[in-house]
């Protein structure tokens, strides 16, 4: 099994209403704004959309939303963020029943970690019960897959097609994209190295920055498909310093307050998530309106 994905794949935000109800009508213009900017597919329910905090039927009907709106026009990967092989597959199979392209699972993320045989086992009945494409986030920090670990779970299972490494460690996706098998994908989240990230063969992004200033990243893919490096390098520098600014515990709070900034309604965040202050919001305000001047023009949507 492969997955042709490529590119840039926001996870969008999941906008709530002041009662932390899913605001639906935000949530297709979110989706509309991101098809204008030119976007290669979309992530729902990722950790940029607080996917943590949904619930199985939240998801589906966010994954229902998305495939009424796009109409199979870009492809759509569905987050699960789960605790237990059960609950992965609950939610893996209930957004199946719409055009998902593949998922991003994460390892189990509570204070129990299995060891790599269980691990193992873990996307191996996952992948057996449901048919769709695993792509494994890599995202945990006390559970955080070895290139080894990944390599085995791709080679020995072909409903995992790949892995979107989000530790700041840039030489362990280096070593993954030399070492997998040439039908599997590796996607960065390493928000901060873009850049250098799609340079060295990354097959596309699905992180926090893309989901902030979609139409700037698409701008940095390009220029790098292109080797246009030297344009590549000046939009990596703009991004960084927005980067800085948002990067916080409060990220998807921080990533609503961009989108809402450009006339996307982001909605607020989930409780216990506080939105930014002032300050904070200032901050973002003024690299924001830097790291815009990059975004190449707008794509009809």
């Amino acid at each position: 099994m492969s997955l042709n994905l490529r590119g840039i794949i926001p996870p969008l935000v999941t906008p709530f209403k002041a009662d932390e109800s899913i605001d639906e009508e935000a949530f297709r213009k979110n989706i509309h704004f991101m098809i204008s900017k030119g976007v290669h597919g979309v992530c729902i329910g990722g950790s940029t959309g607080e996917g943590h905090t949904l619930s199985t039927q939240e998801l589906a009907r966010l994954i229902q939303i998305a495939d009424d709106e796009i109409q199979g026009r870009l492809p759509i990967v569905a987050g699960v963020i789960a605790n237990s092989t059960r609950d992965a597959i609950e939610k893996s199979l209930a957004v199946s029943k719409h055009r998902v392209a593949a998922l991003q699972v994460t390892p189990v993320h509570y204070v129990f970690k299995p060891d790599d045989d269980a691990t193992y086992a873990h996307f191996e009945r996952l992948t057996n019960e449901v048919d769709i494409p695993v792509i494994i986030y890599n995202v945990v920090p006390w559970n955080y897959l070895s290139p080894g670990l990944l390599n085995r779970l791709m080679r020995g299972l072909p409903g995992v097609v790949g892995v979107k490494q989000s530790a700041g460690d840039l030489k362990l996706m280096a070593d993954l994209l030399i070492s997998i098998p040439e039908d599997k994908v590796v996607y960065t989240a390493v928000d901060a190295l873009l850049y250098p990230s799609f340079a060295l063969g990354a097959h596309g992004t699905i992180a926090a920055n893309p989901a902030a200033v979609p139409g700037v990243t698409v701008a940095l893919w390009e220029a790098v498909q292109a080797g246009n490096h030297e344009r590549a390098l000046e939009i990596h520098q703009a991004l960084l310093r927005f980067w800085n600014v948002i990067s916080a515990d409060n990220l998807p709070a921080n990533v609503k307050y961009a989108l809402t900034l450009q006339g996307c309604p982001g909605g607020a965040p989930r409780m216990p998530m506080p939105a930014p202050n002032a300050e904070h919001k200032a901050a973002i305000k003024q690299e924001l309106e830097h790291v815009l001047q990059f975004e190449l023009d707008v794509v009809p949507g």
